[in-house]
Order: C-alpha cells, then sequence, then structure tokens
C-alpha cells in the first residue's frame, strides 16, 4: 500500500454547478428536484418515493468539486437523515446515498412524518429523531437520470417554493 498523500485540495472552482437546479429519476423510480442555492445551502423537493412530497429550503451542505463536471454534496438532516449525492454534469447522471434513521425507513416505521415543508417543522423533527429508534440506518444508493438541468443563478428563491403537490402538471416531466 502506499502512503502517498494528498498535499493539497485540487482547485474548487463552483461556478458551473452553483445556481443549477436539476430534475432527475433514480434507478428505483423516484423522482426528486434539486437547486444548488450557493456554496454552503441546497433546496430540493422529493416529487416521488419514499417521502414523496417532502421539500426544504436553505438546507446546510458541503460541497467539492472532484473534477471538471464533477461535485459531490452532503449534508445532515434534522431528521437524522443523511445524504450524499454526486452529480456527472457533462454525462447527465448522479449517484446518490441516502442513510435514512429506522424510524424513517425500517419496516413499520412512519416516513410520512418528513412529508411536509420540513423548515415549517424542525423542533418536530428533531423529537421524532430523539425519539427514534435511528438504528440500524437504512442505506439506500441508487443511479439517476438527470433529465433537466437549468442556471438559475443563486439564492433564487422562486425556485424550490411550494410543495410537490401546488405545481402545474407536467413540470416534473421537463427535459431538456
Amino acid at each position: 500500500m502506499s502512503n502517498a498523500s494528498v498535499s493539497s485540495e485540487p482547485v474548487q472552482d463552483f461556478s458551473s454547478f452553483v445556481g443549477r437546479h436539476f430534475i432527475y429519476t433514480y434507478a428505483n423510480g423516484w423522482k426528486y428536484e434539486w437547486y444548488a442555492r450557493n456554496e454552503k445551502t441546497c433546496d430540493y423537493r422529493i416529487h416521488q418515493g419514499l417521502v414523496g412530497g417532502r421539500w426544504v429550503t436553505h438546507q446546510p451542505m458541503n460541497l467539492v468539486q472532484l473534477a471538471p463536471d464533477l461535485f459531490k454534496v452532503d449534508w445532515h438532516e434534522p431528521t437524522g437523515t443523511c445524504v450524499s449525492l454526486s452529480f456527472d454534469l457533462s454525462r447527465r447522471i448522479l449517484h446518490g446515498t441516502i442513510f435514512f434513521p429506522q424510524w424513517i425507513a425500517g419496516e413499520g416505521q412512519h416516513p410520512e412524518k418528513t412529508i411536509c415543508y420540513q423548515n415549517e417543522f424542525i423542533e418536530d423533527m428533531h423529537r421524532f429523531r430523539d425519539e427514534g429508534p435511528a438504528y440500524p440506518y437504512v442505506i439506500i444508493a441508487e443511479f439517476a437520470q438527470i433529465t433537466y438541468m437549468e442556471d438559475v443563478g443563486t439564492d433564487n428563491d422562486s425556485v424550490i417554493n411550494a410543495a410537490p403537490g401546488q405545481l402545474p402538471q407536467g413540470y416534473i416531466e421537463r427535459v431538456n
């Protein structure tokens, strides 16, 4: 095994990523929408999947550039859920890993408790998280196809501003 290490962080140029809005569909059929609001926060809506109907704005995140057109974001939610997404802009794919606590994704548990505009229910999310159970985490890792991608600028409050069910018909089916 080599003792080589990374001596410095690769150049971090977020200009082709921050301000981007994405719609994507995972291989398992789950449909998501995600917006790189700025270098430190993201917004998202879940249209289909275990917690379809959930939406969040101003979610703190960590962002890194791994290579040209390749970005990785990670965050930890008030629910106890952890998310890691890798976006490959040139191939229009992403890989997502979601680490759901047992209370959300375990058998007989309650994912519906998270289906809301989370920002208005942070204290509830903390309470549900603390009541648990957390372990064992349910880990879901899937590839997704990015079907829609646009640059809408940074800190644009009009991008993710309503529940999935309040959007015009066909909104999530847009492609470009």
